[in-house]
């Protein structure tokens, strides 16, 4: 009889193959699926995290400034408690599915282990676009959705963060609406916040800094120099925008940039400071004085250094993978590269700095913040940036060794490393009852 972690030869145990189909969800299955083959793990480890230990559906009904009423769906996602509370972010998309909060929840789970963070992962959504709504009316939406699931969210239970679509001012509302609730003010129940109310300084620009850490790393590990070197950001939202500036501050020509309405690029290097205000103003990278406009599939084709896909899930899949040139690749977004594409790109020698190693800087300073919050003692803005680049380097370090040790992709190792802390936490504190 095989205990949890005693090796059964691979996933495809007794139980049969697994069955995966191609939504976000059977991509993060199949990652997971991937590292228990690597591990050697029984199939019953896979079964156990594949599925998330908690889930919350919610109907928010709205009334609308105009006086009209309309009923929305959110989700929460708590896929694993074993090494600490839940952590995640939450995000308003029109594009919102329970399966991609599970699967976004999931990789939560690997990124916190992989950063040694001791959160387990959650995540949480609103079917809502956040363009076509006004500030009082996504404040209401915010304030409701948190109140149904405050029963499930606290510092010790799950604390979450912004994602796509929210931002500070959402974290504010709601910590106050659960403070409301709890009597007193709680700054620990979610991160992401004002400073004004118990954010960390370096928060808003932490993933973009960790994915620049990676970055920088990657192309060393290809004998690239990063100074003169060339690169393409896809997304100019929370993540790429400051990634973008990033890269182009330590010295990289950023030649095409896109947000969700176009691309445009440069073969000089665009002017990453003036992009920005530019986008102040108008709301978009296209129509930037000085570039070509681009279409955005097609500037993922583009031959540079690095690719940096920092918008949605999918983006570099089976499809174009043939087509990308790039030489390395440093994911921004959560899952922006089907499995189809990473067997592609590993067969055509593009290194790939997986997810929930390259993005989870937020996470990382995400966890500073809450310390901080819970000890009502801050960190200046040098000490949050120099432990992040402590974490990320290490971070890399580990996976880069383990992928030479296992003879696997960075994807692979990390997620085997990941995996393999998260089943060692569950064997160690048992099975209750």
């Amino acid at each position: 009889m095989t205990t949890l972690l005693e090796p059964a030869g691979n996933v495809a145990s007794s139980a049969g193959p697994i069955a995966l189909g191609s939504t976000v969800l059977d991509d993060a299955k199949s990652q997971l699926a991937a590292a228990i083959d690597v591990l050697g793990y029984d199939r019953n480890v896979y079964d156990m995290l594949s599925v998330p230990r908690r889930e919350v559906t919610v109907s928010i009904p709205l009334r609308r400034d105009d006086g009209s009423h309309e009923v929305l769906i959110g989700h929460r996602v708590q896929h694993n408690f074993s090494r600490g509370p839940a952590k995640g972010g939450l995000r308003y998309s029109p594009d919102v599915t329970l399966d991609e909060v599970r699967a976004l929840a999931m990789w939560m789970t690997w990124k916190c282990a992989l950063l040694d963070v001791p959160y387990g992962g959650a995540k949480g959504g609103v079917r809502i676009d956040p363009r076509i709504h006004s500030q009082a009316e996504l404040e209401r939406v915010t304030r409701r959705y948190t109140s149904e699931i405050s029963p499930f969210i606290g510092p010790e239970r799950d604390i979450p963060a912004p994602d796509i679509g929210t931002d500070e001012r959402t974290m504010a509302w709601m910590m106050d609406t659960y403070s409301v609730q709890q009597g007193h003010t709680v700054l620990g129940v979610t991160t992401g916040k004002p400073i004004a109310l118990g954010g960390s300084l370096g928060r808003a620009t932490a993933t973009s800094r960790g994915v620049a850490h990676i970055a920088f790393s990657a192309l060393a590990d290809r004998g690239i120099a990063v100074a003169g070197s060339t690169a393409v950001v896809q997304g100019f939202g929370k993540v790429g925008r400051y990634a973008a500036r990033f890269l182009a501050e330590a010295g990289m020509r950023v030649v095409a940039v896109s947000d969700q309405y176009g691309a445009v690029a440069d073969e000089k290097g665009l002017d990453i400071v003036s992009l920005e205000a530019h986008v102040d103003a108008t709301g978009s990278v296209v129509g930037f004085l000085g570039s070509d406009e681009l279409d955005g599939v097609a500037m993922l084709e583009l031959d540079v250094d690095l690719l940096v896909p920092a918008a949605v899930e999918g983006v570099l899949n089976a499809t174009n993978a043939p087509r990308v040139k790039a030489r390395v690749i440093v994911e921004g977004a959560n899952g922006p590269t089907t499995p189809e594409a990473d067997e592609i790109f590993r067969s055509n020698g593009i290194l790939v700095a997986p997810d929930i190693l390259a993005n989870a800087g937020g996470v990382v300073v995400s966890y500073f913040e809450w310390v901080q919050a819970n000890q009502a003692f801050w960190w200046s803005a040098e000490e949050v940036e120099a432990r992040l680049a402590t974490r990320m380097d290490l971070a890399w370090r580990a996976v880069t060794e383990h992928a030479r040790r296992l003879g696997v992709p960075l994807r692979a190792a990390a997620t085997a490393l990941a995996v393999e802390r998260v089943a060692q936490a569950h064997l160690l504190r048992g099975l209750y009852p």
